[in-house]
């Protein structure tokens, strides 16, 4: 199956102008001039995807969703839900990565497993951290090293929590001696092999992370705080912890993306080395990723060329996934068709498949209303 998209300004993620892209299967296989009456002489099934006046760019990487649920830490009444399959599709998100947050006792990681299965059988690309806010981390095999090596889907140890009053406050050693082993098991298992830390509002902000550089053999990029947006002196920290060439990771949760994003660049942070997720479903925050994407653009200012690798190839950098973040050929046929006006999400393609036209959902789970 041929899609061949049209007319439309290419950004992938920086700008190329007006070109075509032509997707085969799962995969990019031409971006620029492309002669539509020959392709459709070859008597091939195609599907033609008129652009004009849209925006055509990768699809939106979420490293940090809670795909089963969170919440629970008000007492039962406060559980999530799963994130459905529909939000993803209408948030332009074509990779999700899933993980437990504080509640690892009725939540489990096999669930997790489960779902990230059930996205990928719908045609998204879906992973997932092992492990969860406690210190050592639960896992599926009963150690972090096989979950990684094992564990076609699992691609890092998160999300881990510090600076937090959740925080099973561990030690130096104890975090030294499991970030090692996710770094091993990353490499045998040809995968990121990346903490990911649920940085709360405390005091301390990195120091803990910063102390793990310090005082120990742990190369930087395999440390990736989160919600580093709570407060401007914990942002100040992140800036200074992505110029030791690790990356850091702002949400979406307080709807004020915009202003993040301006602290971050206006106080010299990496633009290279800053990503952004959507914490979807913690307790209270439903998916705005996409919302927040736009805003940020549409009604910020801000120039989309750098706004956009921060949910795509920055993104696929830190996670290590070759195939995701850009629009080039040879890569997963991951695309975003908006309107360049408004921003309105007009077609989603996911490894290639056309899950969202015209700005409705085409597919879904059956267990999805």
């Amino acid at each position: 199956m041929f899609t061949l998209i049209e007319h439309g300004e290419v950004y992938a993620p920086e700008p190329r102008g007006a070109q075509s892209v032509l997707l085969a299967g799962e995969q990019i296989v031409k971006i620029g001039a492309v002669d539509g009456a020959k392709l459709a002489a070859l008597d091939l099934p195609c599907e033609l995807v008129d652009a004009t006046g849209c925006l055509v760019t990768p699809g939106l990487i979420d490293p940090h969703e809670h795909l089963i649920g969170a919440g629970g830490e008000e007492g039962f009444s406060s559980r999530t839900t799963e994130v459905p399959l529909t939000q993803l599709l209408k948030n332009g998100i074509t990779t999700a990565v899933g993980c437990l947050g504080t509640d690892t006792t009725t939540r489990h990681l096999s669930s997790l497993l489960g779902k990230v299965r059930q996205l990928e059988a719908d045609g998204l690309t879906a992973y997932m951290y092992t492990g969860g806010f406690q210190v050592p981390p639960p896992t599926l095999t009963g150690s972090v090293m096989d979950d990684l090596v094992l564990i076609d889907k699992i691609i890092g140890v998160g999300e881990i929590a510090i600076s937090d009053t959740r925080s099973v406050a561990p030690t130096l050693d104890e975090l030294a001696r499991f970030v090692s082993l996710t770094l091993l098991g990353g490499m045998v298992g040809g995968k990121a092999g990346v903490v990911h830390f649920h940085v709360g509002p405390g005091k301390a902000r990195l120091s803990l992370l910063n102390d793990l550089l310090d005082k120990h053999e742990i190369a930087p990029q395999t440390l990736y705080p989160t919600h580093c947006n709570r407060t401007l002196p914990l942002l100040d920290d992140a800036i200074a912890f992505a110029k030791r060439d690790a990356y850091v990771d702002i949400d979406t949760t307080e709807e004020n993306l915009a202003d993040g994003l301006r602290y971050y660049r206006d106080h010299g942070g990496p633009l290279d080395r800053l990503t952004v997720s959507s914490d979807a479903h913690a307790i209270g925050n439903t998916l705005k990723l996409y919302e927040q994407f736009a805003a940020s653009v549409r009604d910020h200012k801000l120039a989309l060329d750098w706004v956009l690798p921060l949910f795509t190839r920055n993104t696929a950098a830190i996670l290590k996934l070759a195939a995701k973040g850009e629009l080039r050929e040879q890569k997963d046929a991951d695309v975003l068709v908006m309107r360049k006006d408004s921003f309105d999400l007009v077609h989603v393609f996911a490894r290639g498949r056309h899950l969202l036209k015209d700005g409705q959902v085409v597919v879904q789970s059956e267990n999805e209303s």
